[in-house]
């Protein structure tokens, strides 16, 4: 197991002279010894690259890559001994579940019954035990992609297992079972875990930390709770949350928070902003109000949509668009009628040129 720092850029074009030349624009990044970390974000943020960084299989075009404190950057990915796990299965279909676990071992020229001890736990641990004599050729993709996930864990010394995308083939109602195997995994093992994913719902469930990416560029990195409550950026905020954060733009005084012609007053105890700049409040934190009353905003429903476990109300004012995530609509509420939505609370967040305001 390792800790890994990361001081580093990188660009697959020679001599970058601006940002949107870079697939990774500068960063400095740790990640700690046993940890379990996800990163987050749209496909061509620059997570799979960060990733590769990490494990050798490219080399930054600018800074350093360390391991416990020892400088790795030009060393490869066996010799910084990580192990990876891809998007698609890599097994031998010609050899037994056991044959390919133990492969990695054998490589290694360990002992026979060490080799025996080891594939026996790992496969205990991916419920697999009985599939040890099978030939892989034969399994399903969630065990194939099980399979592959346990020749990254064989190896007990392994500095960090990799993880891109490794649930992309999986049927979805197996998903959950592989998230929560991979999950308890890390909790016996200890392993610094890194796991890259484009769903959120992966990557808040497995890691404790997440490290949310945009165009090359590391914008938060915290606990689910961290992007949920206090989104350090509005990209965080749109793209954690279903719906994501509400957006209002507007401007800020001594008299409250002016928008689509309307003043709304700042909560109580909240530090005076001033200038420019954009509401921001969770779908979750709407709530419906009675009229005139502070914090509220007088708006024109647009769609109800009943989803069973809830109903989330979009109400539109000068062109701009709130939604309010509801337990339950009270009374017969359509679109046309006119309500007036409470925005501001402990949960309201400000921001200016797109980050958060203290």
């Amino acid at each position: 197991m390792a800790r890994i720092e990361l001081d580093l850029a990188h660009a697959y074009r020679p001599d970058p002279k601006q940002d949107s030349d870079y697939a990774l624009l500068p960063l400095k990044m740790t990640f700690e010894d046993g940890g379990a970390y996800a990163l987050l974000g749209p496909s061509g943020c620059g997570k799979t690259t960060l990733l590769n960084l990490m494990s050798g299989l490219v080399t930054p075009s600018q800074g350093h890559v360390h391991f416990d404190g020892k400088n790795v950057t030009g060393a490869t990915p066996q010799q910084r001994n990580i192990a990876q796990v891809f998007q698609f299965p890599v097994i031998y279909d010609t050899m037994t579940v056991a044959e390919n676990l133990a492969f990695p071992l054998r490589n290694r020229k360990m002992p026979a019954d060490q080799i025996k001890k080891r594939v026996g736990e790992i496969a205990e641990m991916l419920e697999m035990s009985g599939q040890l004599n099978q030939r892989a050729a034969g399994l399903a993709a969630d065990a194939k992609q099980k399979i592959s996930l346990g020749r990254g864990l064989v190896r007990p010394d392994v500095s960090a297992v990799l993880f891109d995308e490794p649930l992309t083939v999986i049927d979805p109602h197996l998903k959950w079972q592989l998230r929560r195997k991979i999950k308890q995994i890390h909790h016996e093992l200890k392993l610094t875990m890194i796991y890259v994913t484009h769903d959120q719902v992966e990557a808040l469930t497995f890691a404790d930390q997440v490290v949310v990416m945009t165009r090359g560029r590391a914008v938060q990195t915290g606990s689910a709770a961290d992007l949920f409550e206090r989104p350090s950026h509005t990209f965080v905020g749109h793209f954690i949350g279903s719906p994501g954060m509400n957006f209002l733009p507007g401007h800020a005084d001594d008299g409250g928070f002016h928008t689509a012609g309307f003043t709304l007053p700042m909560p109580a105890g909240r530090t005076p902003v001033v200038g420019e700049c954009k509401l921001g409040v969770r779908p979750e934190y709407v709530s419906l109000a009675a009229a005139d009353s502070a914090g509220a905003l007088p708006m024109t429903i647009t769609q109800v949509q009943d989803v069973g476990t809830h109903v989330i109300v979009s109400a539109t004012r000068e062109s701009h668009t709130i939604k309010a995530r509801l337990s339950a609509i009270p009374g017969n509420l359509v679109a046309g009628d006119r309500v007036w939505l409470q925005l501001m609370g402990e949960h309201t967040c400000f921001y200016q040129n797109e980050e958060i305001l203290a």
